[in-house]
């Protein structure tokens, strides 16, 4: 347990965290490394690259079933996926009853206890980064993860996401041993993508581990349930994600405690890099609108 990681990839919902995940891990197994994903996101997409299925039952739903989850095998909610990487995914509760993190802790106390995490060299938790509450922020809150890596792009709601989620990593560092382990940018083709991601990382004390590119391969290989790493090996971006894994698997004990900025400074940060405009700008450009529009009507 000693020589154990556990990390955790966290960004906010529909960001590319779930599919950038699991080609990391998929590449990371093919360099020798035993894996075992707890899926934290009530969607219970985690693993379904791995497992090459449709969604993985979950702990929540099979506990239900069962009566309670002390009536589980961890055979029941562990399944074998590519390479061997084991796979359990969390759940949740019907959408608008009861508290989705509840699954998180009942998933990650049951497979501590049964040995799930025995003869592994990492534990990666897959997280939901537009909320962190108490279950989702669970890997944090009781010092599981070790190193947290934000998925992010150049687009303001997933840079905020970055911000906020670093927001509970500071919370949490000092009372436990959690750090950033970095930024990863999965590239939406904003302006300025790689220098923006750059900048946050630097406000926020941490590096850009890497940069993603965008590859229409991606979405073939998600089509057949694969990552890229197994759909197509021998490809330019399977080459980005085993990258990616490399410079993960060279950041043990790397990481940083975070210095996340205030929404102002964000706000600035947009505006010196011309993403955003100020409002001067924003009621001259409606000025000029305005005035072609009258020219035409004239």
């Amino acid at each position: 347990m000693s020589s154990l990681r556990q990390i955790a990839f966290y960004g906010k919902g529909g960001i590319g965290k779930s599919t950038t995940s699991q080609n990391t891990l998929a590449a990371l197994v093919e360099m020798g490394q035993k894996i075992l994903i707890v899926g934290c996101d009530p969607k219970a997409d985690s693993t379904r690259l791995i497992l090459n299925t449709k969604m993985q039952d979950t702990v929540l739903s099979l506990a239900a079933e069962a009566g309670s989850v002390e009536d589980l095998e961890l055979e029941d909610v562990m399944k074998i996926g590519y390479k061997g990487i084991k796979c359990t995914e969390a759940g949740g509760p019907e959408p608008g009853v009861g508290c989705a993190g509840r699954g998180v802790i009942t998933a990650i106390n049951f497979l501590e206890e049964n040995g799930a995490y025995d003869d592994v060299d990492y534990v990666s938790y897959d997280v939901l980064g537009d909320v962190v509450c108490g279950g989702f922020a669970m890997p944090i809150r009781e010092n599981k993860a070790q190193e947290i890596y934000i998925v992010m792009s150049g687009e303001m709601m997933a840079l905020y996401a970055a911000n906020n989620i670093s927001r509970g990593i500071l919370k949490y560092a000092s009372s436990g041993g959690v750090r950033l382990g970095g930024l990863i940018c999965n590239e939406r083709q904003t302006d300025r993508e790689i220098d923006l991601s750059e900048a946050l990382a630097k406000r926020l004390n941490t590096k850009l581990i890497h940069f993603v590119p965008r590859d229409n391969i991606v979405q073939h290989a998600e089509l057949r349930r694969q990552t890229v790493i197994q759909y197509a090996p021998d490809s330019a971006q399977a080459k980005e994600y085993r990258a990616l894994a490399e410079k993960i698997h060279a950041n043990c004990g790397k990481g940083t405690i975070p210095t996340p900025i205030s929404m102002d400074e964000l706000e600035q940060m947009l505006l010196d890099f011309g993403i955003m405009k100020t409002e001067e700008q924003q009621l001259a450009e409606l000025a000029a609108k305005e005035a072609a529009k009258a020219a035409a009507v004239g």
